[in-house]
């Protein structure tokens, strides 16, 4: 079992990255007026990939058979699941998109129990509860159920195995690495899916900072200390965290994208973060607070 201070840093760790994730709403909404979607998302992560495989080649090298098997098949998940979020995002509103994606939160402790065998405390529960409607209070504003919200649940089902996965296979020797072929595999995906229509580069040196900001930090550098903090986090306690990226993004979208603040907002984050609060603090039994591999 992880330190206390191995996992408060973990916390942290997963906490950042998800500040990172919601720091990025705003800039995205911009630019996909002038870039497309998918055509996007390959450059963001192709530039990812091979900035991380440039500085870290070694990593590459020493990752074992199994943990390259790992990062292709999380890689694969990852990428298929943002291609459906976008491809729903076409079809249903944004923040009907958001509340659905979200719904990891829940599906993670589902998925954790039927392959991982944890066990899930009530408090816990309770929490997932919590995080799912402060979620719904932040984001939703209708909702209607058609064919982008069905594809864009399946995502959020994705997302969920994805945590589970990196959970279950992610090791902090290894983290690097596995974070380095996963983000080529998620570039190949995204490359792939818009191959047919050619690839869209963004125009302005403006437009290429905020991609290369998306890339490095909110790209390579979050999906790093994911990989490395789920090494040491139980998935369940990792998706209750990562609800909080809507949080962020309202909060960066009110600092720097100008948008104001409401009673919706604010009412939404508290019950968020009181959700992540309580599975933090709240006395965790042993076999809940192990982080348990697969070795497969």
């Amino acid at each position: 079992m992880a330190s206390r201070r191995t996992s408060l840093l973990a916390t942290a760790a997963l906490l950042a990255t998800t500040a990172a994730w919601g720091s990025t709403f705003f800039l995205i909404k911009d630019l996909l007026d002038r870039v497309p979607t998918l055509d996007f998302l390959a450059v963001r992560f192709l530039i990812a990939g091979v900035v991380m495989a440039a500085v870290a080649p070694g990593a590459l090298r020493r990752l074992s058979p199994a943990s390259r098997r790992h990062a292709l098949v999380l890689g694969l998940l990852y990428g298929v699941a943002q291609i459906l979020q976008t491809a729903g995002l076409a079809h249903t509103a944004a923040s009907v998109s958001g509340f659905i994606t979200g719904m990891y939160v829940v599906a993670t402790p589902l998925f954790a129990a039927l392959i991982l065998r944890t066990r899930v405390t009530p408090v816990t529960w309770a929490a997932v509860a919590l995080a799912t409607a402060g979620l719904g209070v932040l984001t939703l504003d209708g909702f209607s159920v058609g064919y982008g919200e069905a594809i864009t649940l399946v995502a959020s089902l994705i997302y969920a195995l994805h945590i589970v996965g990196l959970g279950a296979w992610s090791t902090p020797g290894e983290a690097l690495g596995m974070s380095v072929l996963q983000l080529l595999v998620i570039a190949a995906v995204c490359l792939l899916a818009t191959a047919p229509d050619g690839v869209v580069l963004p125009e302005s040196g403006r437009d290429w900072l905020a991609v290369v900001y998306m890339a490095l930090v909110a790209g390579a550098l979050a999906l790093l200390a994911q990989t490395w903090a789920q090494a040491h986090l139980a998935p369940t306690r990792t998706a209750i965290i990562m609800s909080t990226e809507p949080v962020f993004a309202a909060f960066f979208a009110v600092l720097l994208g100008g948008e104001g603040v409401t009673s919706r907002m604010v009412l939404g984050g508290l019950m968020v973060l009181a959700a992540m609060l309580a599975v933090e603090l709240a006395p965790r039994r042993p076999v809940e607070g192990e982080v348990q591999h697969l070795a497969v």
